[in-house]
């Protein structure tokens, strides 16, 4: 099966937006073979709640442009509904089925976030769809694959957002058990997705992969808070009334608007809750799509700009007189402000964990070290203890910092002007970057060079083995940090695969709670919600 997996299925559709404030008209654009669907509408937090659904719509079929992927369908409008003021905020998972479609064929999902009109809780979570943009092949090319641009009106691929749910066959940092062998090449995912028709994106993200699983546990909990996405904070006041913003999962591109709202928050005083790993990577531009009749949504935001790995020499705004807005990587000298100034941590420094070749098999869980710190309270971990080995919550992808010990054999970091002054770290792994033949021999990479030869050579600015050994050997870190000294708190737990221990692992669970109760994050007990 061809990465590019367009109609798939026998339907197709996306949202006009990705998110919607309540009272707003939301869209579904749709695309089927069929000659009639169906539609429901449910919110999915701790369980899922139907709450609009239509039958009988009459079907059209409109092929994909030959750049979807870039600039997007230009899909009419097939469906139109209005956010009903009493739908709580939340993600929204639609379901469409083709009436005459064969049965593994005959199902599509698109889906959209509810923001409220004004906060009705003390956090907003954010979930990180310019990452599952950036991974969405749908129409063609991601940036994986070799686009610059990837449009946010174009269907999610196949696997995206809802499947059946499996134990490890679909994580690409598979955990192993008793008597296993580590799936070093990926074989076993590959199977998997292969086998389902899933895109190559699903074990890297989207809403079933990392936030999903945060927030059936949260709610669960009783935890409540609103949402957003990423392109919400394009609005620097899109986190007015909130204390504490929540990120989960894999939140890897972030322009620079967004960024700016976050540190704004931070400087205020809010605090910021980074339940994630590589985040803050790469920064990406949102703008309005190009192509004549596919800019029609009127937000300026229907296409994401990524250059990435060829950015100093193909992005415009290097050459324009503006490198600081390059989209590559936010550690570039040429774009000069690194991830870690905020977080505390960054992927140069550490960006695998049993995957590939790097750390194959590591313990994918974190080694205690400052087991006194609020982060482990009631964890029952010691010094030396591991956090979320058994599910392997340090998998995939990871931040981490140049650090060393200090005269108690505790980690601290090595002096670094970009790192914040008040900076703890918790507990920590070893994670390492992959170069030419260290990744799963079953998934595409580049071919001339890894992300080992890429950051060595940007990083720090030539390609030696001294700046390999630099890039190649690094960690995973939980930490806690204040950027700026009258500002919130930043906790980063460095690893995407925190969420998949959530609802297994007691240690996992109490420090997420650890971390939701410290920032005061609202609970179904509390009276009122949101503080002005």
């Amino acid at each position: 099966m061809a990465d590019d997996i367009t109609f798939y299925d026998d339907i197709e559709a996306y949202c006009g937006r990705l998110s919607y404030r309540h009272g707003a008209t939301a869209s579904l654009h749709v695309s089927t073979h069929s000659t009639r669907y169906s539609v429901e509408v449910a919110r999915w937090g701790a369980t899922k709640e139907l709450v609009w659904s239509a039958q009988g719509l009459e079907g059209t079929f409109t092929p994909p442009p030959a750049d979807a992927d870039s600039q997007g369908c230009g899909w009419p409008s097939s469906v139109e509904f209005e956010i009903d003021p009493n739908w709580r905020s939340g993600f929204y998972l639609v379901t469409l089925t083709a009436a005459d479609a064969k049965p593994g064929k005959n199902v599509a999902h698109a889906g959209f976030v509810v923001r409220p009109n004004s906060p009705s809780s003390n956090a907003l979570m954010v979930l990180a769809t310019n990452t599952w943009n950036a991974y969405n092949t749908w129409g063609g090319s991601s940036l994986y694959t070799g686009g610059n641009e990837v449009s946010f009106r174009r269907p999610f691929a196949r696997g995206f957002l809802s499947r059946p749910e499996v134990e490890r066959d679909d994580r690409k940092a598979r955990p192993t058990r008793w008597g296993e062998e580590p799936d070093t090449d990926g074989l076993i995912y590959q199977k998997y997705r292969m086998n389902n028709g899933y895109s190559a994106g699903i074990g890297s993200s989207g809403w079933f992969t990392f936030e999903r699983r945060f927030v059936e546990w949260a709610e669960a909990n009783g935890y409540e808070f609103d949402f957003a996405v990423s392109s919400d904070l394009e609005d620097p006041e899109s986190t007015t009334g909130y204390d504490t913003l929540i990120s989960v999962g894999h939140d890897e591109y972030v322009s620079r608007p967004q960024r700016t709202t976050m540190e704004e928050h931070v400087k205020r005083g809010g605090n910021l809750a980074s339940l994630s790993g590589n985040s803050m990577f790469w920064q990406v531009r949102l703008q309005e799509a190009g192509a004549p009749g596919r800019h029609n949504m009127g937000d300026g935001q229907a296409v994401m700009v990524g250059h990435k790995y060829s950015a100093h020499e193909t992005d415009p705004v290097v050459e324009g007189g503006r490198p600081e807005l390059m989209s590559g990587m936010w550690c570039d000298p040429l774009v000069g402000d690194p991830e870690w100034k905020l977080l505390g941590s960054g992927s140069a420094f550490g960006l695998y964990h049993r995957f590939g070749r790097a750390v194959a098999q590591g313990s994918g869980g974190f080694t205690v070290y400052r087991d006194k710190h609020w982060l482990l309270t009631g964890t029952g971990l010691g010094y030396g203890d591991l956090l979320g080995a058994k599910h392997g919550v340090v998998g995939y992808e990871t931040m981490g910092v140049r650090l060393t010990f200090d005269e108690f054999q505790q980690p601290v970091p090595q002096p670094n002007p970009d790192l914040p002054a008040e900076l703890e770290i918790v507990a920590f792994a070893p994670s390492s970057n992959l170069g030419v033949g260290d990744y799963p021999a079953s998934i595409s990479a580049l071919n001339d060079q890894g992300d080992l030869e890429f950051v060595a050579s940007r990083f720090y600015g030539e390609l030696t083995e001294e700046s390999k050994a630099k890039v190649r050997y690094g960690n995973a870190v939980m930490l806690t940090c204040r950027p700026y000294p009258d500002g919130g708190e930043v906790v980063t737990v460095g690893s995407t695969d925190w969420a998949f221990g959530l609802a297994d692992d007691p240690a996992v669970s109490r420090v997420t709670k650890n971390i939701l109760d410290r920032f005061r994050v609202n609970t179904a007990n509390d009276q009122g919600s949101a503080t002005a």
